[in-house]
């Protein structure tokens, strides 16, 4: 089956969303934020990591990657880290809030 032959509700997996996890160089690589960058905003809170044990290698998933991608947008527009991180905070939030109606949750009962 071809990609555009595939339902829309593939696009929607959320338990793949779930499961995804992908090590800081391919994030790198994806968002064209370098890894130096990335270390520094988890540094300063604004996104989080899971290592494979001691020393090992950050890995990231949908939701911080989507963060990553978010505050580099607001960057390249004008906004520094800090006013982008609250406003993707903000958007974060909006989106939870969304998506648990949309699950038949009332907001931030995850």
């Amino acid at each position: 089956m071809e990609p555009k032959d595939q339902p829309e509700h593939v696009l929607l997996d959320f338990d793949l969303l779930r499961k995804l996890v992908v090590g800081i160089g391919e994030v790198s690589d994806i968002t064209g934020v370098p890894q130096r960058q990335i270390r520094y905003w988890e540094e300063k809170g604004i996104i989080v990591s899971s290592k494979d044990g001691e020393g090992g290698t950050r890995k990231y998933d949908y939701l911080n990657i989507k963060k990553i991608l978010l505050v580099k947008e607001l960057m390249d527009d004008g906004f520094t880290l800090d006013a982008a991180a609250r406003k993707v905070e903000e958007r974060m939030r909006s989106m939870s809030d969304v998506f648990a109606k949309l699950a038949g949750r009332t907001p931030r009962e995850t």
